[in-house]
């Protein structure tokens, strides 16, 4: 089973994002799910937003830098919107990587270096979702430059579909990202 270091949204470690893991737990993956805002939890994305400005996204993502660096590196890196900044970071730079999950999310590959031989991928969507609709391009380069590399996009327009703690959650969506998911998990593992 994969071993698995998954970074929350802009809104925190919500009851959500938490099942989210203990999902990929009862799949039989272990999965470490920092707490990058210390219990804070958002009732709206500009609201994490704020918070994470007011702490310094740098000083974030170092957070999470630092948690990855107490693991060992066979770790596959999973992001939610916001945690993609870190999750995509580490795939690419850190060495050992298994895999990645970018959901949400993309962020140029170009901006960190090259993507890394052999590193399997999957950026999850949804099509008229404002902020993915900005990282569509950079998610649909990597779906077409790496091999074996996997975009999918979702009709609708909620950003953090997913979550079921949020109002958000679209549960058609989120069973078949689910399921994409753990089938990753299961080829990378």
């Amino acid at each position: 089973m994969a071993e698995v270091l998954l970074f929350h949204h802009i809104q925190g470690l919500t009851d959500g994002v938490r099942a989210f893991a203990d999902d990929l737990r009862a799949a039989g993956h272990t999965v470490h799910a920092p707490d990058l805002f210390d219990g804070r939890v958002f009732g709206s994305i500009e609201e994490g937003f704020g918070h994470a400005r007011d702490t310094g996204f740098d000083v974030l993502r170092e957070r999470g830098a630092a948690v990855a660096e107490g693991l060992g590196e066979d770790l596959v890196y999973v992001g939610h919107s916001f945690g993609v900044t870190i999750a995509q970071r580490l795939a690419q730079t850190r060495p050992g990587a298994r895999g990645a999950l970018l959901l949400y999310s993309c962020l140029p590959v170009a901006e960190l270096g090259a993507w890394p031989d052999g590193v399997p991928v999957q950026v999850h969507g949804k099509e008229g979702d404002e902020f993915f609709d900005e990282d569509l391009p950079a998610a649909r380069e990597l779906a077409a430059t790496v091999p074996g590399a996997e975009l999918f996009v979702y009709p609708g327009d909620e950003h953090l579909f997913a979550d079921p703690s949020l109002p958000a959650y679209d549960a058609e969506a989120a069973s078949l990202l689910g399921e994409r998911v753990r089938s990753f998990l299961a080829r990378v593992s």
